[in-house]
């Protein structure tokens, strides 16, 4: 008599596993934490933009036979985007779980969850720095992959310039109150009919260096650390002059080359408390029984190998991570 599979289980399903590795906690992701691209899922795997006065409104891909999107000749711009699809896959070997192979009691159950469970989480791990970078690529109007190859260029795309602002560290005279002053001018000047609370600025060590030795900034930097903040790593925040300043390191590796997030000497401005100026689209899987369906963050699904060698698990995620106005996208330079 054949011995019973565990895996057939309704425990380790598609939305069992895909509902299980969405709870798993992300151990990656600045942008996670601060919730600057908010999830939005859609039911198609291709989705259009509209363009109007330099602000993109996301419009859905309707089936055939729908009424089309009226757009008024000369000053909207239609264009569409595939969400990117990014599968990853792994195998449960035999020797995991031999000892607990017997099946029928809740515990050995459980046992084979907690295997399952560990590399789920390493696969999740595997998407959250993928989108960490991928959502970092949109705070900087261009999104690449992960070999460094360029996604979507948003400046390009929609014909609106980059902004560029460089602080000229490097003359002790510089008033960087005042660049910081006409940079957040500009960032208000471009909302169009959107809000912000605040103004933040991702930067590498060595413009934050650069920014909290200058003699402009040097006092109240000092200033800034009095008190509760001499015990605290003052890197993670720094507000001078209405812009909180904050140190990221963030990277990422392809398998041969480990890129920053953020260039030597550079650093992106970006306006908080927006509505709706960024978003990360999530398409379906392409699975049968995800069709037509709310897309969601990530999907994972097993079956067995060749002669019940062991199980494979696949995991995707089918993101796409989108500044709305690219005009508020700005890079800070050090010279």
């Amino acid at each position: 008599m054949p011995m019973n599979n565990p895996f057939d289980n309704p425990a380790f399903s598609m939305t069992a596993l895909s509902t299980a590795i969405n709870i798993l906690p992300n151990n990656f992701g600045l942008m996670d934490q601060m919730n600057q691209f908010p999830a939005k899922p859609v039911r198609f795997r291709q989705i259009a933009i509209e363009e109007k006065n330099g602000v993109l409104s996301l419009l859905p891909t309707m089936p055939v036979g729908s009424p089309g999107t009226v757009g008024v000749r000369g000053k909207r711009k239609l264009r569409s985007f595939v969400i990117p699809h990014i599968p990853h896959e792994d195998v449960v070997l035999p020797e995991e779980v031999q000892g607990i192979r017997a099946f029928g009691m809740e515990s050995e159950l459980q046992s084979i969850s907690n295997v399952m469970v560990e590399h789920l989480q390493t696969m999740r791990n595997k998407h959250a720095i993928t989108l960490e970078h991928l959502r970092m690529g949109a705070l900087k109007g261009v999104i690449l992959d992960a070999d460094g190859s360029e996604l979507f260029d948003l400046y390009d795309v929609f014909d609106i310039p980059p902004k560029v602002v460089d602080f000229k560290f490097s003359n002790a005279g510089t008033d960087i109150k005042k660049t910081c002053t006409d940079l957040k001018r500009y960032l208000e000047k471009s909302l169009q009919g959107e809000f912000m609370t605040s103004v933040k600025c991702l930067v590498s060590p060595e413009f934050f260096d650069a920014l909290t030795s200058h003699s402009k900034v040097e006092k109240a930097y000092e200033n800034w650390q009095t008190g509760n903040a001499l015990r605290s790593d003052m890197r993670n925040e720094f507000n001078f002059a209405g812009i909180t300043f904050q140190e990221y390191v963030g990277e990422a590796s392809d398998g041969t080359i480990t890129r920053r997030f953020i260039a030597a000497g550079e650093g992106h401005a970006f306006p908080l408390g927006t509505v709706d100026t960024f978003y990360t689209y999530f398409a379906p899987a392409d699975f049968n029984e995800t069709v037509n369906t709310l897309g969601q963050p990530l999907y994972a699904k097993q079956e067995p190998r060749k002669f019940d060698r062991g199980t494979d698990l696949h995991t995707q995620s089918n993101p796409l991570p989108m500044c709305h106005r690219p005009a508020l996208l700005v890079r800070v330079t050090m010279s």
